[in-house]
């Protein structure tokens, strides 16, 4: 389960409009997603047409008289697309949880009870900094920050990531964060300028998605639908299906990661139980050398050959933990290890060289 928060303090930068419509798109591509509106003006709510007596406050205050487990409040959107409602009252959840110890970590243990099998769970914030952006920055492994192609756009960008430090120092939890362009008007030359200065202060986590001015987009709003709803055609769902794939390919990417994080605790287990062994023998005439043994079911090939070095032949063998039989082939003629006393007689009456090896 992807854990992705939505968050800008600037208001009017499509924090709430992008929530609603990635959600949608990346249900549109089989996904089973959860929006929860964590924002007290309940944009997404209203933008979705969802009315509900249940709210998140229900869920993270502890004076409520309604209170009430994630999954009793979620709402079915639509195919895979579900929402977990806000309302007004969740405004004094700030002022509730001023006092409480562990106030930051609140959503994240909501999110650790929940039962749900949905592949992301979308947040979307207030338009501020104050505890309700910190629960989700917490709960959250992830961070989309829609930016507008505009100077104003960008300040503010620094109170932002000092809170995002400080939920990483402070509870010892990191994120990562993505920029993506909103609202870009490609009829100004104005905002390629400040495209070109996005690119340039985050060219290592910005979004190749760019959203376009679109009047379907508030039109969708106004209507109490998700823009594939509306108008599935127009330029910002044509955005949104392109940002949304965008974060599905890197689930490859994240898969890939997490198996390679995985083989090498594999290895590193593994590794100290291998112990490597030199086998030699002094055969200053021979031509050609090869090691047969239990550890390469005696095949005679290019693979047992060993390598010869002023008259000592040697070979370099990874084994693991255990007994083994070998001999040696000098010019087609079997021998066993003249060096090693440790011997047994093999089932055709010829003497097999041992070795054992300690785990």
């Amino acid at each position: 389960m992807r854990i992705i928060s939505v968050t800008n303090q600037k208001g009017g930068c499509g924090k709430t409009t992008t929530a609603v419509n990635l959600a949608a798109s990346l249900a549109a591509n089989n996904r089973k997603v959860l929006l929860i509106d964590l924002d007290p003006h309940a944009h997404a709510t209203l933008g979705l047409n969802i009315k509900s007596d249940l709210s998140m406050y229900d869920v993270l205050s502890k004076l409520t008289n309604k209170k009430a487990k994630l999954e009793e409040i979620i709402q079915k959107v639509g195919d895979s697309l579900y929402l977990a409602p806000s309302s007004i009252v969740l405004s004094t959840l700030e002022q509730e949880l001023a006092g409480e110890i562990g106030r930051e970590s609140r959503l994240w243990e909501t999110l650790n009870d929940f039962k749900g099998d949905h592949a992301y769970v979308l947040i979307d914030c207030p338009p501020n900094l104050g505890i309700l952006t910190i629960n989700a920055i917490r709960a959250s492994r992830e961070i989309i920050i829609p930016v507008e192609a505009s100077r104003f756009s960008l300040e503010g960008m620094d109170q932002l990531m000092s809170i995002i430090n400080l939920v990483k120092d402070r509870l010892s939890h990191e994120v990562t964060f993505n920029v993506l362009v909103t609202n870009f008007d490609s009829r100004l030359r104005h905002s390629f300028k400040m495209l070109e200065r996005i690119k340039s202060n985050f060219k290592d986590s910005l979004f190749s998605s760019i959203v376009h001015v679109n009047v379907k987009l508030k039109e969708a709003q106004n209507e109490g639908a998700h823009i594939l709803d509306y108008d599935k055609y127009c330029r910002g769902a044509k955005d949104y299906f392109s940002l949304s794939r965008e974060i599905i390919m890197q689930e490859t990417a994240t898969a890939s990661s997490s198996l390679e994080k995985k083989m090498k605790e594999i290895l590193k287990q593994e590794l100290p139980k291998i112990t490597e062994i030199v086998f030699s023998i002094s055969a200053p005439e021979a031509k050609e050398v090869h090691l047969v043994g239990d550890f390469n079911s005696w095949n005679l090939n290019k693979d047992s050959q060993m390598q010869q070095e002023n008259g000592n032949w040697r070979k370099k063998v990874s084994l693991l933990g255990g007994k083994y039989r070998y001999r040696f082939v000098v010019d087609g003629t079997w021998i066993e290890d003249a060096s090693n006393p440790a011997k047994e007689l093999n089932p055709y009456g010829s003497l097999d060289s041992l070795i054992e090896v300690k785990s």
